[in-house]
């Protein structure tokens, strides 16, 4: 960026240029009739634009789970992934979404339908509506989204009674262009369109003028004795068309009000007051677009806490979805085009399925569940995401803070296992992707189970990440408060405790639950931390890659029944099986399961050498870490506990030099001495006494 880049005209330049091109200009019919046929999808419904939208910022296929990731979603690419998604089960929804979305942009029958966001509070059913909403404005900017309306011009030369002020009128509900050719004549022009299409649907266009538009249209024609040509040329400009939330165009987001205040005006539109003394009540000139569903046309339509809304005034959505029109009052039917999104939590939905008067309404929703995040390394980039949009202090987040505190949330939010031998944290380990000690346990199986035992499946109840952000914020701000520049896991743990209880939607009966989950976080914190400081204590790089190197030769050699070079004497020798197991015993591998074991490794390094990559056993991670613990066992009996347990001794050589090793792995100074303390007095007592 150069230094005078923010200067007014530099500014002015820079918007000039994120704006189309025809934004202001305006054009002929014949214009679009060209347009269009050079460029069929101009004329796309709003199921198949926001369709395409979805693919227009990019898509990764992930074979294993058959599921689409968009990278609107999962990158957030306008916003350099600042409100990027995460986890399994939330990119699951989105695609279940696009799926519904592009169903109906084939007509299969979900443009019929409202796709109802349903979630527990905090799963980011919010924040994928509102993202959605972001990037139709966006696309709607480009060449590849860009879309046209038509507005009446110079009607005062037909029109007597027209209001000056109505001289010039833009279509009230944004709509296409081809609307104002009859209908047998723009079947004729949708079946060139669709002939020249590239897309995996039809432009279909039944839609009828709106009100005012068919007014106008039938004066207009009287006047040129039915001669459309000279209506569309003398009477009709065509406009670029850009959806703009702020605008309330071509997105409408809709909120219930006070149950006692709802009007069905708000959705579908009123009396326009100002017109009634120039052109009376029964005139369609009279009549106010402002109802949610005519913003909405074209784009989207997005409503917030829609159950929330009383069963009467949901009954306007009956026809907007089956039939896709509103019916003002005192007025005709009015065809509409939009995607309708609706959010709700649970208890409302619960209260709506079981109403019998409901289905109707309950027929014509195609629900998309929205849930929690179920794996806590994908939970710890929410909080990390969270920190890295605000204005955080100069703190330093310790190792496993944002980890430990995303586990406390997943085993909130998953249900005991039903599998024998299986517990609730190695279920939670299953779902974070760690193989390590949990080759028998069947993540698909887990699965299965949860979605059989759960009248909505895993992740649709348990603690909300909003409350244990909160509880990030405050532990940080209190660290600060108190001097430390550090956020270490210990302090979260304090906030969730001490909180818990405060937080209104947690409900009472489950606070004994959760307190024993925090427990169990504890006690794999301590875990992690113990490991931790073994690391410190005995971690040598070198010696790691030269006993990796080592066992992967007595490997290798045993799978092919043969010998290997003795480092002592230089003579061929059997496969040393005592090294082998020393290195297996570290990770719990029996002696029946050793050869699928010593295979999976073997299979590692040969696909690794036929992708031209060499041998480190520092890139297989459950071979690490054997090779790290037999190293701890091989190094710790020249241990000085004593100084480990002696938290004073900070001048201590030995001392810092497991401090500086605590920092390369991501401690903080004071960080590092904390962990010492808190982890390193296991360690010295449980070999000390050994």
């Amino acid at each position: 960026m150069t230094g005078d880049s923010n200067t007014l005209e530099a500014l002015s330049q820079q918007y000039r240029a994120s704006m189309p091109e025809d934004l202001r200009e305006t054009r002929s019919f014949d214009w679009y009739l060209d347009a269009v046929r050079d460029d069929p999808k101009i004329a796309r419904n709003a199921h198949q634009r926001v369709a395409d939208m979805f693919d227009h910022y990019g898509t990764e296929y992930d074979e294993d789970r058959g599921l689409v990731e968009y990278h609107l979603a999962s990158r957030d690419p306008l916003n350099d992934g600042e409100n990027a998604f995460f986890g399994r089960v939330v990119h699951e929804a989105i695609h279940e979404f696009v799926n519904k979305v592009k169903s109906g942009a084939r007509g299969l029958g979900p443009e019929r339908r409202i796709k109802l966001l349903l979630g527990p509070v905090g799963s980011g059913k919010s924040a994928f509506d509102a993202t959605v909403r972001r990037y139709f404005e966006d696309y709607t900017l480009s060449d590849d989204g860009r879309m046209y309306t038509f507005r009446w011009t110079n009607l005062r030369d037909v029109i007597p009674d027209q209001d000056p002020d109505d001289d010039v009128v833009r279509s009230p509900m944004n709509q296409d262009p081809l609307v104002l050719l009859p209908i047998e004549q723009r079947r004729v022009v949708i079946e060139e369109l669709n002939e020249r299409l590239d897309a995996p649907y039809t432009i279909r266009n039944e839609q009828s003028l709106d009100p005012e538009s068919e007014f106008y249209m039938d004066r207009l024609l009287a006047h040129y004795d039915e001669d459309l040509e000279a209506v569309l040329r003398t009477h009709v400009e065509v406009t670029r068309l850009v959806a703009d939330e702020n605008k309330r165009q071509c997105i409408e987001t809709f909120e219930p009000k006070d149950k006692k205040n709802q009007d069905e005006t708000e959705l579908t539109g009123d009396v326009n007051y100002s017109k009634l003394a120039v052109y009376g009540e029964s005139d369609p000139r009279a009549f106010d677009y402002s109802g949610a569903f005519c913003n909405a046309n074209r784009g989207i339509f997005s409503g917030e806490e829609l159950l929330k809304l009383q069963r009467e005034f949901l009954y306007d959505f009956l026809h907007a979805t089956q039939e896709q029109t509103i019916k003002p009052k005192n007025n005709p039917r009015m065809d509409i085009d939009q995607v309708i999104v609706g959010r709700t939590n649970m208890p409302e939905y619960r209260d709506k399925k079981g109403d019998e008067k409901m289905e109707a309404f309950n027929d014509r929703t195609k629900r998309v569940d929205f849930p929690y995040v179920l794996s806590y390394d994908d939970e710890a980039e929410i909080y990390r995401k969270m920190l890295g949009n605000a204005d955080v202090p100069d703190i330093h987040v310790e190792p496993h803070a944002m980890e430990m505190a995303g586990l406390f949330g997943v085993l909130t939010r998953i249900t005991e296992p039903d599998s024998e031998g299986v517990d609730l944290l190695q279920k939670a380990k299953a779902y974070n992707g760690e193989d390590e000690d949990l080759e028998d346990v069947d993540v698909k199986k887990l699965r299965e189970e949860a979605a059989s035992s759960t009248p909505l499946g895993e992740g649709m109840a348990g603690i909300s990440p909003r409350f244990i952000g909160d509880e990030i914020a405050e532990a940080i701000m209190d660290s600060k408060h108190r001097g430390r520049d550090f956020l270490s896991p210990l302090m979260v743990f304090n906030f969730f405790e001490v909180n818990l209880e405060n937080h209104g939607s947690i409900d009472e009966d489950a606070f004994e639950r959760y307190y024993r989950y925090l427990e169990t976080v504890r006690e794999e914190y301590r875990e992690r931390a113990i490991e931790d400081v073994r690391h410190a204590l005995a971690y040598d790089i070198e010696e790691i890659r030269r006993q990796g190197e080592k066992y992967m030769d007595h490997v290798m050699a045993y799978i092919d029944e043969d010998t290997v070079e003795d480092d002592l004497t230089g003579r061929e020798r059997e496969p040393d099986e005592t090294f082998l197991r020393s290195v297996e015993e570290e990770l719990g591998v029996p002696e029946d399961r050793k050869e699928d074991f010593r295979q999976e490794v073997s299979n590692w390094v040969s696909r690794r050498a036929r992708q031209g990559t060499s041998f480190n056993p520092e890139d297989n991670e459950r071979l690490r870490r054997a090779l790290e613990r037999k190293l701890w066992e091989d190094k710790k009996h020249n241990i000085n506990f004593s100084a480990l347990v002696s938290a004073g001794e900070t001048d201590d050589d030995e001392r810092n030099a497991w401090i500086e090793a605590l920092v390369e792995r991501g401690y903080s100074r004071e960080g590092a001495k904390e962990v010492l303390e808190f982890a390193g007095a296991e360690v010295a007592r449980s070999e000390m006494e050994t």
